[in-house]
């Protein structure tokens, strides 16, 4: 029960890094760092899904070989990690024939044995940007809902996996919430896609069309197909293939955070698979929207990809984080426009957060040390409770939200004790707001990590420095 085993989607190794992706690391970097504050002992995993054919066209487009190209861009996503502080334990790699493909091979093996997957020649629609044959239930006007394009029609010999036999199961583990699907919008998404019926699904591709993946292992004329090799790494990392010790421990996954693009495989695919395997389900799978930029969806066609490199350069880690966190809605759709950003940094952070922190530092050379406040003894405890309710619920930006009102708090109380006068009351005052001042760096932990160090660094040396100076707009 002391553990907590999390991750982030594989992103799929065809591009560079943008804005979009980030969203889903520091979402998931929260819950890691507030589990470990509870004392949990947490595995925090992310990485890159690299084989299949969007890879294979856009490593021959660059020049490159797949592993080659595989190779930069998945060093580009661990470099992204590091930039914006991300705690996680791994990182896998879908082309590490070690660690993960020795479980994938293991678990086809174990889906065929099972009486699971079979061959049959089949004709359906291809969807180059999902990797999947979809039905026409997923196209708007003929094109796929997510990537704007209409499929492609393919005829080959493929092995299937039997989805449809695992329908009602599925369905009663979503509906009793033994897979808590979050937001509730995407529980009822997943229940009414189970109701017009689940067809089996395509788990591999002829390998003279795909090369660039995990052959079958008893037909290498097939290639496993990528959303089957992928899924694995979930357990893959756990050591799945020789049952190894970390499986034993952090198998299910507490939490899956997913892109909404995704959600099928997750959702339906997963669960059909483990349960096909005998393995325990997923306890919870969190589903986040898309940023736009300017209200348009990022494309390089429309030259509105956002850098995080650059914005963390420019900004600071901490001040993304709390872009993504506090304006983009944790489970809809968000916006990212550069006026947002700096509207939203001079007020909250600049002007919020920055300002309390300089001017309660400045105070604290007037006293010794501070001690429990009784005057924010009430307050402070009506914000945890709010900060933990919302984190349970996975709202980020409520959360902020319930910290950014305790600042406020703080302001109001300064304006009305007006501490920098010599009282009686002087050196309570300002007690009393170096003790809130910290409590206010314990709740940042998780969402700001550096900026709650250099908060609690400023406590100890009583000595100021603007931790997010005013940008000029």
């Amino acid at each position: 029960m002391n553990k907590f085993y999390l991750t982030t989607s594989i992103i799929y190794a065809n591009a560079l890094p943008h804005i979009g992706h980030t969203l889903e690391f520091i979402q998931a970097d929260v819950i890691a760092r507030y589990q470990r504050l509870l004392g949990k002992e947490v595995f925090f995993l992310t990485g890159t899904d690299e084989h299949g054919a969007k890879v294979a066209k856009a490593s021959e487009k660059a020049g490159k070989t797949p592993q080659e190209f595989t190779d930069e861009i998945s060093e580009k996503f661990k470099e992204v990690n590091k930039k914006l502080n991300i705690s996680n334990d791994d990182f896998i790699r879908t082309t590490d024939q070690k660690r993960h493909w020795p479980s994938v091979q293991k678990a086809w093996l174990k889906l065929k044995e099972n009486g699971d997957i079979y061959k049959k020649a089949y004709q359906g629609l291809y969807c180059i940007g999902c990797e999947a044959f979809i039905t026409k239930k997923d196209l708007i006007d003929g094109k796929c809902i997510y990537h704007q394009k209409e499929p492609e029609t393919i005829e080959e010999e493929n092995y299937f996996f039997r989805l449809s036999k695992y329908q009602e199961k599925i369905k009663d583990a979503i509906e009793k919430n033994e897979i808590e699907i979050i937001p509730e919008s995407r529980k009822n998404e997943a229940l009414s896609f189970i109701k017009q019926g689940l067809e089996d699904i395509s788990f591999s591709r002829p390998r003279k069309d795909l090369k660039w993946g995990i052959p079958v292992p008893d037909d290498d004329s097939q290639t496993i197909y990528v959303w089957c090799d992928a899924l694995i790494n979930y357990v893959s990392v756990l050591d799945y293939a020789n049952n190894g010790e970390k499986f034993e421990k952090f198998w299910p996954a507490d939490i899956h955070f997913i892109g909404k693009d995704i959600q099928k495989f997750h959702y339906l695919f997963w669960p059909g698979m483990l349960l096909s395997l005998g393995l325990a389900l997923p306890k919870t799978i969190f589903i986040h929207g898309h940023i736009t930029v300017g209200g348009q969806k990022m494309s390089k066609s429309l030259g509105n990809v956002v850098d995080p490199f650059e914005l963390v350069k420019k900004y600071g880690v901490d001040a993304v984080r709390y872009f993504l966190l506090r304006e983009i809605p944790p489970a809809e759709d968000g916006d990212f426009t550069y006026e947002k950003f700096e509207k939203r940094y001079n007020s909250d952070l600049a002007g919020g957060l920055g300002n309390l922190v300089a001017r309660v530092i400045t105070l604290a050379v007037k006293i010794k040390g501070f001690k429990e406040s009784a005057t924010f003894k009430k307050e402070i405890a009506e914000t945890q409770e709010e900060y933990k309710k919302s984190l349970e619920e996975f709202k980020f930006n409520e959360a902020l939200i319930v910290i950014w009102n305790l600042i406020s708090f703080c302001d109001e109380y300064i304006e009305k004790e007006k501490p920098w006068q010599e009282s009686e009351k002087q050196e309570e005052i300002i007690s009393n707001l170096l003790f809130v001042l910290n409590e206010i760096a314990k709740l940042l932990e998780p969402f700001l990590p550096e900026t709650s160090e250099k908060i609690f660094n400023q406590l100890r040396a009583k000595k100021s420095k603007p931790l997010f100076p005013r940008i000029q707009c």
